[in-house]
């Protein structure tokens, strides 16, 4: 483990969010403690653990299934080499994008830096931005 942040998302169904992070989107299984319902994942260095509610310990012992979508207010910004197989899968899978895909350029003092870029919605409704870098340009 290398993440220096690694984000820890609350799950209602770890099988499901498997298939979807691990199956869909070509996350690595790095390990695993099925019985506490926790999964550590890796893509492309981008560092992600999943953890079932109420199996093991719960951080948020309030958080119900009932509350989704979970992480309100949050995308998590995940840097790939391509958008597009990520874009035929999640087509094929059949499901919708929060964020269609889109070209953008962001000001950094006298610079511009690109993405080509989407938003999608995990099974528990976590925002996942996935992006390819399009380099830099002079404003």
């Amino acid at each position: 483990m290398s993440g220096a942040l690694v984000p820890e998302l609350s799950v209602c169904d770890l099988t499901q969010s498997l298939r979807f992070y691990r199956d869909l989107l070509g996350f690595r299984l790095r390990y695993a403690r099925p019985e506490e319902g926790f999964a550590y994942l890796e893509r492309e260095g981008a560092e992600i653990m999943l953890d079932q509610i109420g199996l093991g310990r719960d951080f948020d012992a309030a958080l119900r299934a009932g509350d989704r979508p979970f992480g309100r207010g949050v995308n998590l910004q995940i840097r790939t080499a391509s958008v597009a197989p990520l874009l035929s899968a999640l087509a094929d899978a059949g499901l919708p994008l929060h964020l269609p895909p889109e070209y953008r350029w962001y000001r950094r003092d006298r610079m511009e830096t690109g993405n080509r870029q989407f938003i999608v919605s995990d099974p528990d409704g976590y925002l996942l931005r996935f992006y390819e870098d399009l380099g830099e340009r002079p404003l």
